[in-house]
């Protein structure tokens, strides 16, 4: 069974060079421009990416797209980096026979033959790609054929499944992706309805953390780019870490810094979308204890903010605040975060009767008032984001960190407060 593999954004490092339809360029311009597209795709870009931009260019061929279940079937090792950068520059507008550069390559000193049109060159590879993916087919036919007498039908793991999932439902955000290279005028980081569509191709946790994985590289990446190395940290990098660094800037080099915070803002709206699914998901999550009685009746009248969309957060299931050493929360409306400490604390985690906090109605009881702190946040984005990264021991001292003015909580629960964290 072929597996679909992850989108076209996953760990790029350049940007490739652009074709416009019509565009007068000399033949050592088209032929710069066209290596170095191949050297991009040929050092930047993996396998998977290779067999994509084929099986792009196979769907939208009138002689190949009837041969793409076929050449489907073949190993990933077949899609190689040669015959994909060839797809690839199809796909993206590249002339398939463009005259300037024929003559071009004649007066080269050197050169032997004649330019042909990339085409023939991607047929021969695809004819070859076809013979593979027949016999393969074949092999494959038997083998069912053979289990089916005996009973036995494949069927794919559940984490193939998952995968091939999360490859369609990923397709109309790959789309949405793309408008920025193609418009970045017109592009617009909060245009793409996440919750919508995540409702409608019916994303769970398991789809969430797959897409998640392919996303995250290309944030973190634009992340680096849009907040540089100082100069005595640059001076601490490895020469590896360096050239890093320079071939990010050269690879954006024409794109403006803001164009470059649009798509970065997008990804962060992903990415927070995607958070939002999981932690959704832990919240209801049916445990597989079943929970005491007491404790559902504890906090059933507790009144808080399952998600918050504004912010990409969800609530932590408030059954978990029942014995707990620490709360955390977050209120969208004024922007504090806040920090309940339990009074009687229980270290070792052993329910002991009347240790750790505890609800009554819509109040947190138990707490230590003169821990229990909270404090107003000017850039809730930036230290929501490092809140959910930071560890128990970087979790001490967040609070301090904060430069604001320090306000007691007074253990009231509403509607505009999210249940950030429980610590045991």
């Amino acid at each position: 069974m072929a597996k679909r593999k992850q989108p076209k954004f996953y760990k790029t490092k350049a940007i490739e060079p652009k074709w416009e339809p019509g565009e007068k360029l000399t033949g050592e311009q088209y032929s710069r421009r066209m290596h170095a597209a191949q050297e991009h795709y040929r050092m930047d870009f993996k396998t998977d990416a290779y067999k994509k931009w084929i099986i792009e260019y196979v769907k939208k061929s009138d002689k190949w797209k009837d041969h793409l279940k076929t050449i489907s079937k073949c190993p990933d090792r077949e899609f190689r980096s040669s015959l994909g950068g060839l797809c690839r520059l199809a796909n993206v507008g590249c002339p398939d026979f463009y005259e300037p550069y024929a003559e071009y390559w004649r007066g080269l000193a050197g050169t032997m033959g004649e330019v042909t049109p990339r085409s023939e060159t991607i047929d021969k590879w695809l004819q070859e790609l076809v013979d593979i993916g027949s016999t393969i087919k074949k092999t494959e036919q038997k083998k069912k054929e053979d289990e089916e007498k005996k009973g036995k039908v494949y069927k794919p793991s559940i984490k193939e499944r998952i995968h091939d999932q999360a490859c369609l439902q990923s397709e109309a955000i790959e789309d949405w992706l793309e408008k920025w290279q193609t418009d970045v005028n017109k592009f617009k980081p909060d245009e793409f309805k996440f919750a919508r569509h995540f409702s409608s191709t019916k994303v769970t946790q398991a789809h969430a953390r797959v897409l998640l994985s392919w996303y995250e590289p290309m944030a973190t990446e634009l992340h680096e780019l849009l907040n540089p190395p100082t100069k005595s940290e640059l001076n601490r990098m490895t020469e590896q870490e360096k050239d890093h660094v320079d071939q990010l800037v050269e690879g954006y080099k024409i794109y403006d810094k803001k164009d470059i915070k649009k798509l970065y803002d997008a990804y962060g709206n992903l990415i927070g979308a995607l958070n939002v699914v999981i932690e959704a998901s832990k919240a209801n999550r049916k445990t597989r204890k079943r929970a005491p009685k007491s404790k559902e009746k504890l906090v059933q009248k507790l009144k808080f903010k399952p998600t918050d969309d504004k912010f990409h957060l969800a609530s932590i299931n408030p059954i978990d605040v029942i014995g707990c050493n620490e709360l955390w929360v977050f209120n969208t409306k004024t922007r504090k975060i806040g920090k309940y400490v339990a009074s009687n604390v229980d270290p070792l985690g052993q329910e002991r009767e009347g240790s750790g906090l505890s609800v009554k109605g819509t109040t947190i009881t138990g707490f230590k008032e003169s821990q229990s702190i909270q404090k107003t946040i000017r850039k809730p984005d930036e230290k929501l984001k490092e809140f959910h990264s930071a560890g128990k021991i970087k979790l001490r001292s967040f609070l301090e960190d904060i430069n604001a003015v320090e306000i007691k909580l007074n253990g009231r629960i509403n509607s505009e407060t999210i249940l950030l964290k429980a610590v045991r």
